[in-house]
């Protein structure tokens, strides 16, 4: 049985004098291809004199570009949604048959539109000794990928983490924690390195 639930969020910056504002850029709106049944959403900016236009970038997010004319003493930004949280199996799909067996390689078209998803940055000492105990043989690909997360999740701790940005891989190997988002870059990079696309989601 599925259930709404609403979610409001707040950003208010005020200044001690008008002030300019350059563009503006908002991201606080769901993926077009979140799994997650989105019933409502509304944004809401202050001041009212604006311009304001909707994009996307290249993994399809939704941005919302914000042009302010005249000086203000506050940017106010209030989004508000309903999602409905229903219960739902994240293993129904399906591969190709040439990929049910991990190693597999993509064929060139799927190679090159995934082009991005399988850039890799340099693998430092810890990130390099990590793949080493990455069993190799051959193993169905989705148990292949539960033991990889599993790796992660037994390696890294999760904290909640207020800085901004993300971790190298280094660093949350080097500390054995990390946030939802730096588990998930170091899981990405893990996963590129071993010739497998993923792209890089947090939140």
């Amino acid at each position: 049985m599925a259930i709404h639930v609403a979610l409001h969020h707040e950003t208010l910056y005020r200044y001690d004098r008008r002030i300019s504002l350059g563009p503006q850029t908002i991201r606080l709106r769901p993926a077009p291809h979140c799994r997650t049944s989105i019933l409502s959403y509304s944004l809401k900016v202050l001041p009212k004199n604006q311009f304001i236009n909707w994009q996307q970038d290249p993994q399809s997010n939704y941005l919302a570009r914000l042009v302010f004319p005249e000086p203000t003493a506050e940017l106010s930004v209030e989004v508000d949604l309903v999602a409905e949280m229903a219960v739902y199996n994240p293993f129904d799909f399906f591969l190709e048959p040439h990929a049910e067996q991990y190693p597999f390689c993509y064929d060139s078209s799927a190679a090159r539109e995934l082009r991005p998803f399988l850039e890799t940055e340099p693998a430092g000492p810890r990130l390099s000794a990590f793949l080493a105990r990455v069993p190799r043989g051959t193993k169905r690909t989705m148990d292949f990928l539960v033991g990889l997360n599993q790796l992660v999740q037994n390696q890294i701790g999760y904290v909640i983490r207020m800085e901004p940005g993300v971790q190298t891989c280094e660093e949350t190997l080097a500390l054995g924690t990390g946030s939802c988002r730096d588990s998930a870059w170091l899981l990405v990079q893990i996963m590129r390195h071993l010739g497998l696309a993923a792209r890089f989601v947090s939140g």
